[in-house]
């Protein structure tokens, strides 16, 4: 192994977690690095709990460089814009090419929203986190005295924890009832992903929270300061969140990696490029093409310890290991109101605040791993 370049582009959990991994069990002789253009990695399941202000930022966010200093891994603060595969090195934005003999993608994904006239100037998309939380808390500083609508679009299980976790903020400010928030989505139930008791549970709490529910309401435009829709709606909104479904970064499919037909990169069972076996990836930015899973955090954090695995036995030489996710996953939704509700395949529950104080202990219980 003696000289090998390990480079791990994106700061996501499966890549932390590696990164601690070779905190306890170093690979000699194989120099690793780590490109993020942020310091600080954002944990997805506390994240809602930080916009309703439950958390800080240092309690919901992965200190990424003392983490890579622990681990003796090289820390690079800087946005990777592209691949060339042919010569095995990756091109940054800032700094000079990086050179690798293997490489792992983590880098997340990013809502989906060119299709939509305006919506790349108008909205303000849940992912990255980073720019997302720049302008939520420009918003909370920024607040107006006089009555003012936002918008949320989305109605998935992001889109409506967004959406009450926000309330629950201003609630806590007092503004709640100067602040309407509308909630779009295209199907006719909530959360599509989950089952018919968390859809209509989080409905209802929608409804008791006064947020505003348009469903079967397809956005066609986001104007400057208006959502406007297929059938017609037309709602004054500012600011304007985009939560919808997912997209890969546009250079991951100009590199010539193998993608499925959203631009996420192909990957079989060993979270290996089916185009580039010297290529790993893993996260929401990973599709296994044999058992494709929902871009979910659940499933990055489950890919941590068998992406590290298999990045070791690469190096080595040895056979890689496959990795099987879960067919199911328990998915804790916070209510912005410290309850949760729990959904298990067919099964649901809540709100209650002990799930709430559960769902706390375990990503409590995650994030001490990278305290250094």
């Amino acid at each position: 192994m003696t000289g090998l370049q390990l480079v791990l582009i994106g700061g996501g959990h499966a890549h932390a977690i590696v990164v601690e991994q070779l905190r306890k069990r170093p690979l000699a002789g194989v120099r690793v690095t780590l490109i993020s253009d942020t310091t600080h990695a954002p944990y997805s399941g506390m994240l809602p709990g930080h916009v309703a202000g439950f958390y800080d930022f240092e309690t919901c966010h992965i200190p990424l460089e003392p983490l890579c200093q622990k681990a003796g891994v090289e820390f690079y603060c800087d946005r990777a814009i592209g691949l060339d595969l042919e010569n095995q090195r990756v091109l940054c934005e800032q700094r000079p090419p990086v050179a690798f003999d293997w490489l792992s993608i983590d880098v997340g994904s990013t809502p989906a929203k060119t299709a939509v006239v305006g919506a790349a100037e108008n909205a303000i998309a849940a992912k990255p986190v980073p720019q997302f939380l720049a302008a939520w808390n420009q918003f909370l500083e920024q607040m107006p005295q006089t009555p003012q609508s936002i918008g949320i679009v989305g109605g998935g299980a992001g889109g409506v924890e967004l959406a009450l976790n926000m309330r629950g903020r201003f609630q806590q400010l007092g503004v709640a009832s100067q602040i309407a928030i509308h909630l779009f989505h295209r199907s006719d139930r909530l959360t599509p992903q989950h089952n018919r008791y968390v859809s209509q549970t989080l409905e209802k709490l929608l409804h008791q929270n006064g947020i505003q529910l348009h469903l079967e309401a397809e956005v066609k435009a986001i104007a400057p300061t208006q959502v406007i829709c297929q059938s017609g709606l037309s709602v004054e909104c500012h600011p304007v969140f985009w939560v919808t479904q997912a997209s890969a970064p546009d250079w991951i499919q100009a590199s010539g990696l193998a993608t499925d037909e959203r631009g996420f990169i192909a990957v079989n069972s060993n979270l290996q490029s089916l185009s580039h076996p010297r290529v790993f990836a893993a996260g929401d930015v990973a599709t296994l093409v044999d058992d494709p899973r929902p871009k979910a955090g659940v499933f990055a954090v489950r890919q941590g310890k068998p992406l590290g695995n298999n990045l070791q036995r690469a190096l080595s030489g040895q056979p890689l290991q496959p990795y099987s996710p879960q067919k199911r996953f328990l998915g804790l939704i916070g209510t912005g109101d410290k309850r949760a509700i729990a959904s298990w395949g067919p099964l649901g529950c809540g709100p209650y605040a002990g799930l709430w104080q559960w769902k706390d202990f375990l990503d409590r219980q995650f994030m001490a791993r990278f305290r250094c």
